[in-house]
């Protein structure tokens, strides 16, 4: 997209400041949180949101606001998609 000039120049504004950039990880199933992982397990095993709600004492609402996030980190669109994937 051409931003590789905003890009270096943030790059030196970090270092400048003792920071450095992240680097992108080969695998999106590291940019899951714990808890998004616990559930992408779960849920990869095959247990509806209700099962995984109970488990974690959760509301069942939650699990599948939680699922949209692990779908759209991940790149997927459904639970079958989940399931095939190698979860770490």
């Amino acid at each position: 997209m051409g931003a590789e000039a905003f890009a270096e120049r943030a790059a030196r504004e970090l270092r400048a400041t003792g920071e450095y950039r992240r680097t992108r990880t080969a695998s999106p199933a590291t940019a899951l949180t714990d808890h998004e992982l616990q559930i992408a397990r779960l849920v990869a095993t095959g247990a509806t949101s209700r099962e995984v709600g109970v488990q974690l004492f959760l509301s069942p609402r939650t699990i599948e606001a939680d699922l949209r996030n692990i779908f759209r980190k991940l790149g997927v669109t459904s639970r079958r998609q989940l399931r095939e994937m190698r979860l770490p």
